[in-house]
């Protein structure tokens, strides 16, 4: 999983551009528009700083690149914010999403259908594409004890499954050998027959 990338407010004043600079003093980082600070918030406050800077560059204030150079942020990012202000606003940046666990999404009928088909020897992948759920929440489950496993394949079921390969290049190779012999045989033959009716020839008596 990558490392995500904060942001780097020098200490002191730095410009981002012409009109607008950011000063950090005392863990806070103020943002200040000729000689009046219009914004501030805490060093550690990420999703402030994502949110004001995409907030500039929407209104035309800064432009990405110049956020780029100045917090050391990559450019991926910067873009990325800004599509969530342009999407959502300023609450798209402090909305927590709700996750809901594999126990909140496996229970009642669902969770029975899910036990049953597993019980019938159903695959992990066949359950979770009939239920729609996760296979990945359903493999939790059946650690956890809430689902049963499915049965593993023996080998003999394995190997009727598998298409005969082995079989089928032994019976292919087995008619080729047979040809073979077959062509040596005819030549041989023909070279015997040639030879005798030579030696035939040779012993005719003279008339």
């Amino acid at each position: 999983m990558p490392q995500r990338q904060l942001p780097i407010f020098p200490a002191g004043v730095t410009e981002i551009n012409s009109s607008i600079a950011v000063q950090k003093e005392k863990e806070q980082v103020w943002y200040i528009h000729g000689h009046l600070p219009v914004f501030h918030h805490h060093e550690e406050d990420v999703r402030s700083f994502r949110m004001f800077t995409s907030q500039m560059i929407v209104n035309g204030t800064v432009k990405p690149k110049e956020i780029v150079k100045a917090f050391g942020v990559p450019s991926i990012t910067v873009k990325r914010y800004v599509k969530v202000f342009r999407e959502q606003g300023v609450k798209g940046f402090y909305e927590t999403k709700s996750r809901e666990s594999s126990a909140s999404v496996l229970k009642g009928e669902v969770l029975e259908r899910a036990r049953a088909l597993l019980e019938q020897g159903r695959s992990v992948p066949d359950v979770s594409s009939e239920l729609k759920v996760l296979a990945n929440t359903l493999h939790k489950a059946i650690r956890a004890g809430r689902l049963p496993a499915p049965p593993k394949k023996t080998d003999s079921a394995a190997r009727q499954q598998s298409p005969p390969k082995a079989s089928a290049a032994r019976a292919t190779a087995k008619r080729r050998w047979d040809m073979e012999r077959y062509v040596r045989w005819s030549v041989s033959r023909r070279r015997w027959d040639c030879w005798h009716r030579r030696q035939s020839n040779f012993r005719r008596p003279a008339m």
